[in-house]
């Protein structure tokens, strides 16, 4: 009797293990499953995306001989007739605006109207006003996709005006700033119209009064990532002079240009656990923006570089690594180590030691001499400097 029940116990013990195996196999070929059906969401999302973008950009096109849009250091807006734009150089403190029109009448009014706009504009209602963003809105996002609303910050009025702007105070500058001798006339390609245009230059301290509008988020989320915030200030103004609607070609969005493919979906799953893919509105919002930054910055210093034993040391590498990637500055010390493959030049365990026996001019040097492209080397070059400008500025 003993040995028949434990002849049945062996054998359902084995069929339990066979179905174990089994439900276990079956769970990873569903998870590759379902991250192969994400990884196609997330691609045809990303084309939808560029189809309405290179759409939008061509019926532009069709009114202007450039059409412009919006960069890292540049905020380009167009009414939604396409036929006024104004264009923000954050870097250069300058805004021009432009216009298509019939008559100098017109084309003033239109003018003023635009300059009103974009000196008192808040980022909530570009966001939901932009005719670009409208467009993007409407795209269906695929599982596993974050967005979010952009809440309601200053751009411009803070920088142009030393009060909340009023009516008084904003008619004020229009009239101040639009006046028939500064309004340059060209041709234009639509018929029986020019393209009148006025360029504006913003007070010679805007990127200060810029940095202070997020003093308090960078505050916070420096302290939460335990970094400094003179680093999270350079970069900022090193990415984006502190323009809330920078976009580059890569696309990297907002204040910190995060990559949503790349550092975005590393620091979102640092930050909470899961893997998203975040939208460009989610990133428009500062305060995602500076916690997704900081986030990265954390992830860069404490984890990628975190073999990197002097602290002044691996803040540089950490600056240049959020310009080109950790893996670029293992190989800025690898590149000339015959007796490893390309693979292991990018690895920094192979890097570790030589950058420890160095200290951190030599480490700052070797960067500068060996990094694989002159961006990087720009990139340290002047967010070194510039943490040293915001640690004056905020006594930091």
């Amino acid at each position: 009797m003993l040995k028949e029940l434990l002849l049945i116990t062996s054998l359902t013990t084995a069929t339990f293990a066979l179905t174990m195996q089994e439900y276990a196999e079956q769970q990873k070929q569903a998870f590759s499953g379902y991250k192969k059906t994400q990884e196609e969401g997330f691609k045809a999302y990303r084309a939808e995306q560029l189809k309405a973008f290179n759409d939008y950009k061509k019926e532009i096109g069709a009114i202007w001989d450039e059409p412009k849009m919006s960069t890292k250091k540049t905020w380009v807006a167009y009414t939604p007739d396409k036929k006024t734009r104004t264009d923000v150089d954050f870097d250069n403190e300058t805004i021009v605006v432009e216009t298509v029109a019939s008559s100098p009448k017109e084309a003033k009014e239109k003018l003023q109207v635009a300059l009103a706009k974009v000196v008192t504009v808040d980022t909530k209602t570009v966001q939901k006003t932009d005719p670009l963003e409208k467009i993007l809105a409407k795209i269906q996002k695929p599982e596993g996709v974050v967005d979010a609303k952009v809440k309601a910050e200053p751009i411009l009025a803070t920088v142009v005006f030393k009060k909340p702007p009023t009516k008084e105070s904003v008619k004020t500058y229009i009239n101040q700033n639009i006046t028939a001798k500064n309004i340059e006339v060209k041709k234009s390609k639509v018929k029986f119209s020019k393209i009148y245009k006025v360029k504006v230059k913003m007070p010679s301290n805007a990127t200060q009064k810029r940095s202070k509008i997020y003093y308090s988020e960078v505050k916070k989320q420096a302290k939460r990532q335990d970094i400094p915030m003179p680093l999270v200030f350079a970069i900022m103004h090193s990415e984006s002079s502190f323009n809330p609607r920078a976009k580059s070609h890569i696309p990297a969005y907002g204040l910190m240009q995060i990559v949503p493919k790349s550092a975005g979906i590393d620091t979102y799953r640092y930050l909470y656990k899961e893997k998203k893919l975040v939208t460009g509105s989610y990133l428009y919002d500062s305060t995602n923006n500076i916690t997704m930054g900081s986030g990265y910055l954390h992830i860069l210093y404490y984890r990628y570089l975190k073999a990197i034993k002097n602290p002044e040391s691996r803040m540089y590498c950490t600056i240049a690594a959020y310009n080109t990637g950790a893996g670029n500055i293992a190989f800025a010390f690898n590149r000339y180590k015959t007796d490893l493959s390309r693979k292991e030049k990018f690895r920094m365990k192979y890097a570790k030691d030589e950058i420890n026996s160095l200290t951190p001019q030599q480490v700052y040097a070797r960067l500068m001499k060996d990094l694989k492209w002159d961006e990087p080397k720009h990139y340290l070059k002047k967010v070194s400097k510039r943490m040293s400008v915001y640690h004056k500025i905020y006594g930091l």
